[in-house]
């Protein structure tokens, strides 16, 4: 397997040097996290990691940073979601808010966004995702996760029969509040996705962190949160985020912008749109089966590409 690494960000005019498209796309924190030195601005390391290109800035054009197909694979097939809960501190309310978001965000208006995307061929992305189980593993890598670990994680859960090997499948690591990934976690990125072959398939998954008790102004949700679980609630829009990029985009190789290497996630990362109050005066802007969250918005392929919370 290539496991790639993040690329440096330079604070002097905020250049970098770009890689090509087979790099681990990863979801930079929040605008107000921002490291001394770092210069986040309105660079994404996911940017970079796709770009050719230098970096853009606030000046760029709506016309040049839409998105286009650059004839990779899209996931056209109705979904599988499978999750890994990671660690030994998981309680039974954040997984509940989890597990309520993959029962009920396939055939969601916000999901339909996705079904503007299509293949080569012309072929769409159904609105259909459905989480197909589930299992566990306690710490097998200790609490302080490379890259390469999370891999090994999702292999191990497919190789000894615990989860499916799924061609359709987007296996998302869920980690603790114990639980860190030392590319980057909290500075660099909150979540990011890739893909492996095991076992002769190729398996795309996804590293969703919990920011609960380590970064909540960077990657956890608003105070208090839409269902008091603040690590999940933030979780919860970090995995939207990786799912419908994964989707959309499952190899690093089909619908991003060329001029600035965005996928659709990244295009509207912590852009949340209007927003409600819950009884507890958390802010909302969705609702999956009885629970509230606060989702990022979508980029909407169709007519005006722009951010939406559905569609149509």
């Amino acid at each position: 397997m290539q496991f790639s690494r993040q690329l440096s960000l330079l604070a002097a005019g905020l250049a970098c040097a770009f890689a090509a498209h087979a790099q681990t796309v990863k979801e930079t924190p929040n605008s107000q996290f921002k490291p001394t030195g770092k210069g986040w601005g309105e660079l994404d390391n996911v940017a970079m990691q796709h770009s050719n290109g230098q970096a853009g800035g606030a000046s760029r054009s709506a016309s040049i940073s839409n998105l286009t197909l650059h004839g990779g694979p899209v996931m056209v097939a109705p979904t599988n979601m499978y999750y890994i809960w990671y660690g030994s501190q998981w309680d039974a309310a954040s997984q509940n808010v989890l597990t309520n978001l993959g029962q009920h965000i396939g055939g969601s208006p916000y999901f339909n966004i996705n079904t503007t995307y299509y293949n080569s061929a012309n072929v769409h992305v159904q609105n259909s995702v459905t989480l197909a189980g589930s299992t566990t593993n306690t710490g097998t890598y200790g609490t302080q996760l490379t890259d390469a670990n999370i891999a090994s994680i999702v292999s191990d859960a497919i190789t000894s029969g615990k989860l499916p090997s799924d061609p359709n499948g987007v296996y998302v690591v869920l980690t603790d509040h114990s639980t860190t990934a030392t590319s980057g976690f909290c500075t660099q990125y909150c979540g990011w996705h890739d893909h492996t072959s095991i076992g002769g398939k190729d398996i795309k998954y996804a590293f969703v962190g919990n920011a609960e008790t380590q970064c909540a102004s960077a990657c956890g949700a608003t105070s208090p949160s839409p269902n008091n679980t603040p690590g999940a609630d933030g979780a919860a829009s970090v995995l939207a985020h990786e799912l419908e990029e994964t989707v959309t985009d499952p190899n690093l190789n089909a619908w991003y912008s060329s001029y600035d290497g965005k996928e659709n996630g990244d295009k509207c990362a912590w852009n949340f749109g209007t927003t409600s109050l819950a009884s507890n005066g958390a802010k909302y802007n969705q609702t999956f089966g009885t629970m509230k969250y606060l989702i990022q918005q979508n980029w909407l392929i169709a007519s005006t590409q722009k951010c939406v919370q559905h569609y149509p």
